[in-house]
This record gives C-alpha cells, sequence and structure tokens, in this order.
C-alpha cells in the first residue's frame, strides 16, 4: 500500500481513502485540504486498487481488504502517537476496519447493494455503522437510506462534497451536449443515445451538431456493447484530466444523463457549478443535483429524455446559469470549510 509520510508530531486525523473511483478520489482530496485548512494535521492510508473482478460482492471484499491492510500499516507507523481520529471514506474501507473510526459515505449498501449483490456488506455494513462513533454522509439522502438503528443518537453531520465553478463562462457554447460515462451501463448511456439521435436532425446547426462522451474510451465502451467510433455526431474523448474535462462542459448547451441509480452525482453538480443546464431522468438513490435541477428547470427532468433534451437545445431559460450558481452555494468551498473547522473537528477531536 502508499502511505504518505506523517508530520513528525501527532496526526490529528488518519483518512483512509478508498479512492476507488474518481468521485471517491476528489471527495478525499477536498476533505483533507478542507481539514488542513481547518488547522488539522492528516495522514493519508491509500490501498493499491485490487485486481478487477466481476461481482460486486467480491470487488467490495477486495477492496475492503485492501483498504484494512493500509489502514493498518499506517496505524503501525504512528504507534507511538496515534491519531485522535480515523475517518474510513465510504463504508467499504470500513467494512474490515483494524480500528474505530468516523464513517464518510455517499450511499450505503442498503441503498446500492440490493439483493445478491450485499448479501455479505449490508449486515456487516449495519454493525459498523452502529459502531462508528460519527456518520458523515454526503447529502441528506445517503443518510435517510442508512438503517434507522444506525443513526440514532445524533451521530450524523451531512459533510457534502465541495462543488465550484471551473472558470468563466464560455462566450459561445458550441458544444450541443455532453455526457459522463466512466460506467456505461451505470450511466445510462443507452438511453443518452438513443435521445441525442431522436433530437439531433432538428437542431439548426444540424449535421454539425455534436455529443460529447466523456470518462470512458472508445474500446472501453466497445467492450461495455457501445461501438460508436466513425458514428456522426458523437465524440468520444475519453477519461480528461479534470481542467480539460470542466472546459468541455463549460462549452456545452446541456449536460445530459439517464442513470440507473444516482448515489450522489458530482458530474451533474460540476455541470450545475459552471452553468450548464442539466437534463436528466428521475434516478432513484440520494442524487444530490436532481431536488436543484427540478427547481432551475423541471422541463429537464423526465423519463422521456429526448423531450427534456429537446426543450434544454431549443428553448433554454436565459436565467438558468445565473440561478444554478446560487443554488450551489452550499456546495461552495468556503462553505464546506465552515462545517469542517465548526462542527466537524470539534466532534472529530472532542
Amino acid at each position: 500500500m502508499r502511505a504518505e509520510t506523517p508530520r513528525a508530531h501527532a496526526v490529528d486525523v488518519l483518512l483512509v481513502s478508498l479512492g476507488s473511483t474518481d468521485g471517491l478520489r476528489t471527495a478525499d482530496e477536498e476533505l483533507e485540504d478542507s481539514l488542513r485548512r481547518a488547522g488539522a494535521s492528516v495522514a493519508i492510508a491509500r490501498p493499491f486498487p485490487p485486481t478487477a473482478i466481476r461481482t460486486l460482492m467480491l470487488t467490495d471484499l477486495t477492496w475492503a481488504r485492501a483498504a484494512r491492510a493500509a489502514a493498518a500499516h499506517m496505524l503501525r507507523q504512528l504507534q507511538r502517537s496515534p491519531p485522535r481520529a480515523i475517518v474510513y471514506s465510504s463504508t467499504t474501507a470500513a467494512l474490515l476496519w483494524p480500528a474505530r473510526g468516523a464513517i464518510r459515505f455517499d450511499a450505503p449498501a442498503a441503498g446500492n447493494r440490493p439483493g445478491r449483490h450485499g448479501l455479505w456488506q449490508r449486515p456487516l455494513e449495519r454493525r459498523r455503522l452502529r459502531q462508528a462513533p460519527l456518520l458523515l454522509p454526503w447529502s441528506e439522502g445517503g443518510l435517510r437510506e442508512a438503517p434507522p438503528a444506525a443513526t440514532r443518537g445524533g451521530r450524523a453531520l451531512v459533510l457534502p462534497v465541495p462543488v465550484e465553478a471551473s472558470g468563466e463562462p464560455e462566450p459561445v457554447r458550441d458544444i450541443a451536449a455532453i455526457t459522463y460515462a466512466a460506467n456505461p451501463a451505470k450511466k445510462g448511456l443507452a438511453r443518452v443515445l438513443d435521445a441525442w439521435r431522436r433530437v439531433r436532425q432538428e437542431l439548426p446547426g444540424g449535421a454539425q451538431e455534436e455529443l460529447v462522451v466523456a470518462g470512458a474510451s472508445a474500446d472501453e465502451l466497445r467492450l461495455a456493447g457501445f461501438a460508436l467510433e466513425g458514428e456522426e455526431g458523437v465524440r468520444v474523448v475519453g477519461a480528461l484530466p479534470a481542467a480539460r474535462y470542466r472546459a468541455l462542459v463549460r462549452r456545452a448547451r446541456a449536460f445530459v444523463c439517464a442513470p440507473r441509480r444516482e448515489d450522489y452525482g458530482i458530474s451533474q453538480l460540476e455541470a450545475l457549478a459552471d452553468g450548464c443546464p442539466l437534463v436528466t431522468t428521475p434516478a432513484p438513490g440520494p442524487y444530490a443535483a436532481l431536488p436543484i435541477a427540478r427547481d432551475l428547470d423541471a422541463r429537464l427532468v423526465s423519463e422521456e429524455l429526448a423531450g427534456a433534451l429537446r426543450i434544454a437545445l431549443q428553448d433554454p431559460r436565459a436565467d438558468y446559469a445565473e440561478r444554478a450558481r446560487e443554488a450551489l452555494a452550499p456546495f461552495a468551498r468556503e462553505a464546506i470549510d465552515g462545517l469542517v473547522a465548526d462542527e466537524l473537528l470539534p466532534r472529530l477531536l472532542g
């Protein structure tokens, strides 16, 4: 496992960073930075990514074991001066923990591991959530999905992931639509493509209009059943550095997605922060961007995705970007820093 060398003096917080997805890595980096800005010393335990396995049950087991090994290794390094608090990033990271600590999560296995996919995770998760001194869900929706018995006693503090605008708005949005398809089946890429194909020829730009597909390469998409090479009006850009990806979002007139379930939706929140109208299906799960999208323009939230996309591209609301930035104020880095300094650290270290 990889572990950052801790400072010579006592460490306030050990963050066990699972980092199994871009979203989790972003959340952990933001939390680390916020803790440091609040004056806390932080050590990070990062597991080596295990070999990819098909089933969710075994995938969770391999990641849980990797997280345990990374946490145990760091605790041995710090044994002369143990950390004052431990934060496990995700319930998966906490399942096999070597020591008790706070748990931060976007969604519990109780919500996103139904049926056989979570046979062993759900009962162990219930125990860990009961044992944790503090629960740090990303959203109220994530907290609601946790077992009621695990959340009693005022042990929860909702701590969103900060989301900021990535730059100045582009004077001309020359990309019709963009979607993020790192997990194309879960993100509903098939429905997005169907909606785009139905709407594209109706647009004034016609053949010049394009849907940008980010987050997965053409090869990865092909393996998932999407052969998009050479399709007119679709451009696959793959996984990009954050700055390049967000630059494309600022050029897009719509961010379109149709997730089967959404545990949080960082990409959607980023689109809103950059003033890009969110076209989405009303997916189940603690989808943080969904109520915001409905308030901004309910016409763009629909199971009839093609119709919603058509409205976003042909009849957009002029004040959408400005209202979106206002709605994202609670997710601003300054607001989250206030939560960390005023509420999280006193509860972690008290």
